[in-house]
């Protein structure tokens, strides 16, 4: 399966994947023109369920002034393959994180993942500790969260009210009108408006529903204590306030990590690097910066 990968760093060529807007080059190098992003281990930034990989371009683009930094689009996500009978298993996309890092040459690496990509971050630290250095893990229970929130996923896909006529449209009924809205959340909005695409009939999501309701069901039902007591090297826990990991939850995260950190940032919800970018960063570069050289 191909995969699109995209290194933040120098602003591309001139003709260079022009329909990027996030200024990201896609399976290329950026230039180090210091020498001191060589000598400090490189980040792999991991998106959650329907995300992709620009949804880290803030990040990334203050994380590779120090170092390289590279965001996977991951299966059945952005741009991508999405083959309807590929494996959509939690051992797929550790695979793939897995691939990423030795392609790219990246290890030692820091993984840095949201919701789903940070479950896949843990899951290839416990795995490969000679590959991962450190890890970020924001918004993402180590519980069950069982079959009653996939029902609830699968009847908040049958609501979405597609196809949606303009990007306008869709920024409204994601950060207003989506009944899982308690209050107007215009970067919620944002999020969403980046995974839609332009049809015949309007506007519709990258990725296909079905595929990310097969993939969230290979992880619902199981917890996965038992894999962050497996992962040995720095890791720190990110929660929002108002985001769907509990501080209770978040802080026997920290406990069971055997070397585990914990950072909560305010008037965040579950988008925590899109709701307070600022204070996001505030959060991890102490703890990047402890992988100086």
């Amino acid at each position: 399966m191909s995969l699109a990968a995209w290194e933040y760093g120098d602003p591309p060529k001139t003709g260079e994947m022009p329909d990027d807007p996030m200024g990201a080059r896609a399976g290329e190098a950026a230039e180090d023109s210091g020498g001191e992003r060589a000598r400090r281990p490189g980040v792999l930034l991991l998106h959650g369920l329907m995300g992709r990989a620009s949804h880290w371009a803030p990040t990334a683009r203050w994380l590779s002034e120090r170092r390289r930094a590279v965001a996977l689009d991951q299966r059945g996500h952005g741009q991508s393959q999405k083959p309807e009978q590929a494996a959509y298993t939690r051992e797929a996309y550790v695979e793939d994180a897995e691939a990423a890092v030795a392609q790219l040459g990246l290890d030692p690496v820091v993984l840095i993942g949201h919701a789903m990509g940070a479950l896949t971050a843990w899951q290839l630290a416990a795995r490969r500790p000679d590959l991962v250095c450190g890890l970020i893990i924001c918004d993402m229970r180590a519980s069950a969260l069982g079959a009653a929130s996939q029902r609830e996923w699968e009847s908040w896909f049958k609501a979405w009210p597609l196809p949606f006529a303009t990007l306008a449209d869709v920024r409204k009924w994601f950060g207003e009108d989506d009944p899982w809205v308690e209050r107007p959340n215009p970067s919620r909005g944002e999020f969403y408006a980046e995974v839609m695409h332009e049809g015949s009939d309007g506007w519709r999501p990258v990725f296909d529903p079905e595929q990310m309701l097969k993939t969230r069901e290979t992880w619902v039902y199981d917890a996965h204590w038992e894999e962050l007591t497996q992962v040995r090297c720095p890791a720190l826990v990110v929660r929002g306030l108002d985001g769907e990991l509990g501080r209770a939850e978040s802080q026997e995260m920290v406990r069971v990590l055997p070397h585990g950190q914990y950072a909560e940032v305010a008037d965040a919800g579950h988008l925590v690097h899109y709701d307070q970018p600022d204070a996001w960063r505030a959060a991890i570069e102490p703890f990047l910066d402890g992988f100086s050289d």
